[in-house]
């Protein structure tokens, strides 16, 4: 990839609401990068998403576009809460709110360190141009958030996309113990609720494999994926 400059191609032709772009067959995937390059307008992303593809790479990276194998999703009926984590729920320790503050979120996700096993690199992969592009993508419709409030000050949260009947799940994170977890289960409670068929965590975690999470083919991925309307329209 030395031949790529770092971020998205400034040269790379900006992809609005009414654009598409198709990604290389889905039968010719081989590893779980898909494409490098491009930018991230939400023409570009939109397109990944449909496809079952989202861009992941570090702040020295081009554009990298990744399709795991296996995917980690959740299912309505999977769901699991905790003794401990349905008496924070009870309590009310937290506040919860939808799309209060979606800046707030995703930059509480970018200045959470972490290391990644199956990556390039450790560190953050939100960089100021994923930001920017899921901001508007916020503004947009489709990028969403749910935040977890402690005494009137942001304690964790997480966001993600909703395209049709399934959600994907981003990035979450937690500046107090149980904070992400009481978003993401209330926000998964309410998905499930208003119909939402899974949904997608991308990558296996041990802290979502607790709440139910559990890895399925990439093919069966792209299958549910289809099944359920994962479109923009």
């Amino acid at each position: 990839m030395s031949s790529f400059k770092p971020g998205p191609d400034p040269d790379f032709p900006y992809l609005s609401l009414i654009d598409y772009y198709s990604f290389p067959n889905p039968k010719k995937w081989n590893d779980s990068v898909i494409a490098v390059g491009g930018n991230l307008s939400p023409g570009m992303l939109l397109s990944a998403y449909e496809q079952g593809i989202f861009p992941w790479y570090g702040p020295e990276d081009p554009v990298i576009w990744q399709s795991p194998d296996p995917r980690f999703v959740l299912f309505p009926d999977r769901l699991h809460i905790s003794s401990s984590m349905k008496k924070i729920l009870k309590n009310k320790v937290f506040e919860i709110t939808f799309d209060k503050d979606f800046y707030g979120v995703i930059n509480g996700c970018a200045q959470i360190i972490r290391q990644y096993q199956n990556k390039p690199h450790n560190g953050t992969w939100i960089t100021k141009d994923i930001v920017e592009a899921y901001t508007e993508l916020h503004r947009l419709g489709f990028a969403h958030s749910v935040e977890a409030w402690q005494d009137g000050e942001l304690a964790g949260g997480c966001y993600g996309i909703l395209m049709g009947r399934v959600f994907i799940g981003e990035s979450m994170f937690a500046k107090k113990s149980n904070a992400s977890k009481a978003a993401f289960l209330t926000l998964a409670q309410k998905l499930f609720e208003d119909g939402i068929a899974f949904i997608d965590c991308q990558t296996p975690s041990s802290h979502l494999g607790s709440m139910g999470g559990e890895e399925i083919s990439r093919e069966g991925y792209l299958a549910l994926l289809k099944a359920n309307g994962a479109m923009r329209y």
